[in-house]
């Protein structure tokens, strides 16, 4: 769908003119999932121990070390940063180097998990982080992202996956995110990965199944019976396999989990499927609010359960939700799809810890403002709102749910689980 203000911002008399009335200039986004950072400035704030690692995980993605200027990402390691007087070495380092990040640039700030940390005034520290590191990635502008990353204050972190995403296109339109990365090993397998993908028909559900496609799985897309013709032409496309039915349906886990079965189980689940039926509390009726909260958040419990149950998710394996930023902000008109999306949030929380004895990991990405056909159907200020109001200053694309998916679910990602990752441009909203 056209964004005709971010084509007009970006026009030449469109570019002074909203520059002089002081409106938003926002920089296309640059989402080539090839292109990756070419150079870094890697900066230590101070007794930081990650400097082997870093010069390690750079030379293996084959990007440079900036010796000053301008450069693609600004990589700052925080570890060592435990005092207030020590972040006064933070605030040089951003200081001077914030404008020589190109434009669609990347800033990934490294410290402890404040969890783990040694004392208060640590745990302060690292903590404060994340304020700093928010309203940092509003203040960079450009389409450049910033995220920060927490390590285990032991051990070696598995980076090498996340490094990679976040200094990429891929990771676009994830911006001002809290990532913790645990020091599990890499997980890695020479077999074709399975990956169900449900509500995989159309819209974020279709990038993300052609994603994994692309990247040489068999998807196993999902969707109701009246997407079969979808599905079965999706399916032919890439070379995948069709699965129609009603995830709420009573027999649906043990079609699921046969499904699996016939195919040696499941690498990746990614819960995908989701509806809304909005409307105030006061004016929902009873059937609204059931059937958001059976398709959103008790099929995904029932058909994780079931697949667990009978060993069809394999060691190693990777469950995936999608949530939405309605999950985590709360919006007028969605009590029931709100719910349904927060729940997504707690139960993917306690399903980590359940699963990961079982090398599994579980994950969710709540999205915010997608350019889908859903959006496309918003009355225009409000799909104007939904574009502007992020630090990105336009709308997301079901490309940029599915790459963060891919990451969650690649093999290298074996130390990430439990997180919540937002794919919204880093909205003004819930943040």
């Amino acid at each position: 769908m056209s964004d005709r203000y971010l084509d007009f911002a970006n026009s030449g008399i469109g570019h002074w003119l909203t520059g002089a009335l002081g409106l938003p200039q926002p920089v296309p986004i640059d989402r080539d999932p090839a292109r990756l950072a070419k150079s870094a400035l890697v900066a230590d704030a101070g007794g930081g121990r990650l400097g082997g690692l870093l010069t390690c995980e750079l030379e293996r993605l084959g990007i440079a070390h900036a010796g000053g200027g301008s450069a693609d990402a600004l990589i700052v390691d925080a570890t060592g940063c435990t005092t207030v007087a020590a972040t006064g070495t933070l605030y040089r380092i951003f200081h001077e180097n914030l404008r020589g990040v190109r434009a669609n640039g990347r800033i990934v700030l490294l410290a402890h998990d404040p969890d783990q940390a040694p004392d208060e005034g640590a745990a302060a520290i690292w903590r404060g982080l994340e304020g700093f590191l928010r309203s940092l990635a509003k203040e960079a502008r450009r389409a450049i992202a910033a995220q920060l990353v927490y390590l285990p204050v032991v051990g070696e972190p598995a980076l090498a996956s996340t490094l990679a995403f976040l200094l990429s296109g891929r990771s676009a339109y994830v911006s001002g995110q809290a990532i913790r990365v645990g020091v599990t090993a890499a997980g890695s397998t020479s077999r074709k990965r399975i990956v169900l993908v449900t509500g995989a028909s159309r819209g974020i559900g279709a990038a993300i199944a052609e994603n994994f496609a692309r990247a040489g799985a068999h998807v196993v897309g999902l969707d109701i019976p009246a997407a079969q013709q979808a599905l079965a032409e999706q399916a032919a496309r890439l070379g995948g396999s069709a699965l129609a039915l009603d995830i709420t349906a009573p027999d649906a886990p043990a079609r699921i989990v046969e499904d699996a079965r016939a195919r040696g189980g499941y690498d990746v689940i990614v819960h995908n499927a989701g509806i809304t039926r909005d409307k105030t509390i006061a004016r929902m009726d009873q059937d609204r609010w059931n059937s958001v909260m059976e398709v959103n958040l008790a099929a995904p419990i029932r058909v994780t359960a079931a697949l667990l149950n009978a060993g069809q998710i394999r060691s190693g394996g990777r469950i995936v939700a999608v949530s939405s930023l309605s999950g985590i902000a709360g919006n007028v008109g969605q009590t029931n799809y709100a719910f349904s999306k927060a729940g997504v949030i707690g139960w993917i929380q306690r399903l980590a810890r359940d699963v990961a004895p079982a090398g599994i990991t579980a994950n969710a990405v709540a999205p915010g403002f997608i350019e889908t056909q859903m959006t496309a159907a918003v009355p225009f200020t409000i799909r104007e709102a939904g574009r502007r109001m992020n630090a990105m200053g336009q709308g997301g694309q079901p490309e940029d749910v599915a790459e963060t998916i891919a990451w969650l679910a690649d093999p290298g990602s074996a130390g990430i689980s439990g997180e919540i990752v937002r794919v919204c441009g880093q909205s003004l909203l819930g943040a």
